[in-house]
């Protein structure tokens, strides 16, 4: 800052350290900071160009300056940009040393980091008890929160997803298919083909005589069982003569078994 702003500052007795309110004219945008020394040139102040983006400014615009109070921080919440800050050897060490070059934090803002000739930009997401702390001299609590670039390592699949997730595959694939085979009778031939088989051509040429046309019409039943076939009987039936006098006979049990009323003699009780 330049040196007429130092006498100035002395004639009002403000209070060290001299803090500092910025505001960028055009956007409205405020953030704060102290003052490295006053041997600047007149109505100009030097920023650091991190503090430039930060604020928005291009060379030449004009700010306003207001010396303030801050608070004395007791806690803050920082972001990195990149995991490598967080993967720094000794890193809460070395913020410490480094943040004794600030002298105030705003919320909002971004400070940069010099290390090992890298550069670590940081959000300020949020500071206690204020929006504007002081940090000079004071036991402030600091939190980190995952850097803009972290990303969630992912989880391996369980036994037991893995197993559900091959059960719906295989019932995907897996497609009902209907019985295509071919029927079998009890006696070990197709369905298709006939289960009595046609008599020869000789047979069919040859005539028919009386008696033969009287057994044609009673039923067969052969003493030999095919294989597979149930035949119950293993001889073979002879058709049934009933004579007349068998037939009366039954007749006549039936005619004796009819119910008889009491026929027997009466008597009676004297004294």
């Amino acid at each position: 800052m330049p040196t007429s702003a130092f006498t100035h500052l002395l004639r009002l007795n403000v209070e060290y350290p001299m803090q500092f309110e910025i505001k960028n004219q055009s956007t409205g945008q405020v953030s704060h900071c102290g003052v490295l020394e006053f041997t600047g040139n007149e109505d100009c102040v030097y920023l650091p160009t991190w503090m430039m983006e930060n604020m928005k400014l291009q060379e030449g615009d004009p700010v306003i300056m207001k010396n303030v109070r801050l608070d004395k921080g007791t806690y803050m919440k920082l972001q990195p940009h990149t995991t490598d800050f967080i993967h720094l050897p000794c890193m809460k060490d070395m913020l410490e040393d480094i943040l004794r070059n600030f002298s105030c934090l705003t919320i909002g803002d971004t400070i940069m980091i010099n290390h090992n000739s890298k550069k670590f930009y940081i959000d300020i997401l949020e500071t206690k008890p204020s929006a504007a702390i002081n940090i000079i001299d004071t036991d402030c609590e600091a939190e980190f929160a995952p850097p803009l670039d972290y990303k969630e390592p992912e989880k391996p699949a369980t036994k037991n997803a893995l197993a559900n997730d091959q059960g719906e595959q295989a019932n995907k694939e897996r497609k009902f298919i209907p019985f295509t085979g071919l029927g079998r009778r009890l006696d070990g031939t197709n369905s298709t083909e006939p289960a009595v088989p046609e008599s020869s051509s000789e047979e069919k040429e040859q005539p028919l005589g009386a008696a033969d046309t009287r057994m044609a019409t009673q039923p067969k039943f052969s003493s030999h069982n095919r294989a597979g076939k149930i035949v119950f009987g293993s001889h073979e039936t002879q058709p049934m003569k009933i004579s007349n006098d068998f037939v009366q006979a039954e007749t006549a049990k039936k005619d004796q078994q009819k119910f008889l009323p009491f026929t027997g003699k009466k008597y009676k009780l004297t004294d």
